[in-house]
């Protein structure tokens, strides 16, 4: 039983032996950086990467008349523009471009404004 086991454990080891001497050469074989000459290098094909969307800039008011071109823009609701009824710091309504003092409302944001409130939409007067 010993004899056997020996041969047995000498044959496993011979085939082992065999085995890491395949195995090794085959996993190195693209380890080498420079391409054989006249080979041609792949190239990854990378899709562009489209830089992310700017929010839309709205457009500085021309005068504060009602023009056709002024009607025509849709105003949107108070809280999609996270209208709130206290100034953000220095930053108030009634200084705001787009705020119209004669009704207390504004260009952009349906609905009463306060000259105190403030949105993310608030423009400086030029």
């Amino acid at each position: 039983m010993n004899e056997e086991s020996t041969s047995r454990r000498a044959m496993l080891r011979g085939t082992f032996a065999v085995g890491c001497g395949l195995v090794l050469p085959v996993s190195l074989f693209g380890c080498d950086s420079k391409p054989a000459p006249n080979t041609p290098v792949a190239t990854p094909v990378v899709p562009p990467i489209a830089p992310p969307a700017a929010p839309p800039a709205a457009p500085p008011p021309t005068t504060q008349e009602t023009t056709p071109a002024a009607a025509e823009i849709q105003k949107v609701a108070q809280a999609s523009v996270q209208y709130q009824g206290q100034p953000k710091g220095d930053l108030k309504c009634g200084d705001c471009s787009y705020f119209l003092a004669e009704s207390n409302t504004c260009q952009r944001v349906e609905g009463q404004i306060s000259p105190d409130g403030w949105c993310l939409l608030w423009l400086k007067k030029a």
